[in-house]
């Protein structure tokens, strides 16, 4: 078995809690959209509209989880 440093084991764990946060699906959605991206860009069609769709739709799917969220602390 192969022993992590503990320096190594906790920048990981930084970027991580940096880039996935509160939100997973959030994260994941990002990914998914930068994939597509990828994928259109191989072909000749245009991939730049991909990404502000995606983040807006991201967004407003975060911000209304978190409305929920606190109508229900209330």
């Amino acid at each position: 078995m192969v022993r992590v440093p503990r320096r190594v084991w906790t920048f990981y764990l930084g970027v991580w809690d940096f880039v996935v946060g509160d939100d997973w699906r959030t994260a994941l959605g990002v990914v998914l959209a930068l994939g597509l991206t990828a994928l259109v860009a191989e072909t000749s069609l245009a991939a730049w509209w991909i990404m502000p769709p995606a983040v807006l739709s991201l967004l407003a799917l975060s911000i209304r989880r978190a409305a929920k969220g606190a109508t229900r602390r209330s």
